[in-house]
């Protein structure tokens, strides 16, 4: 029998970034507060209290820094798109087995919190 990975989470929640994102035609005129969360699952291969080094560790100032690059490629139709980038973007760690990208636009609609989507991406 063997014994399933071991797994550690990595995290960003709210992300604030400023992204040309959406359908609408205001949208593509100017900028909208997103906010983004990313949740990654990540294979914890090593002992159970590991040597204080960054190499055995997924990096969470590189998924901030990928976050920050794809909003400033330009416009974006779906907030979709954007999270599927993201989420693909995570998995380039081969120890992330699965990446979870929520992107929020909290100024979409007077009446509500946030509107936006959540993607899950799983490696092979």
């Amino acid at each position: 029998m063997t014994t399933p990975p071991r797994l550690r989470h990595v995290f960003v929640r709210g992300l604030e970034l400023q992204a040309r994102l959406g359908v609408h035609a205001h949208e593509k005129i100017a900028p909208q507060r997103v906010v983004i969360h990313m949740d990654l699952a990540a294979e914890d291969s090593g002992p159970d209290i590991g040597e204080d080094d960054l190499a055995r560790v997924v990096d969470y100032e590189r998924l901030v820094h990928a976050a920050r690059a794809a909003v400033a490629q330009g416009h974006v139709l779906l907030v979709e798109t954007l999270a599927e980038r993201l989420a693909m973007e995570a998995l380039e760690d081969s120890r992330v087995v699965s990446a979870r990208v929520t992107i929020e636009k909290p100024d979409a609609f007077h009446d509500a919190a946030s509107v936006g989507v959540t993607v899950e991406r799983r490696r092979g």
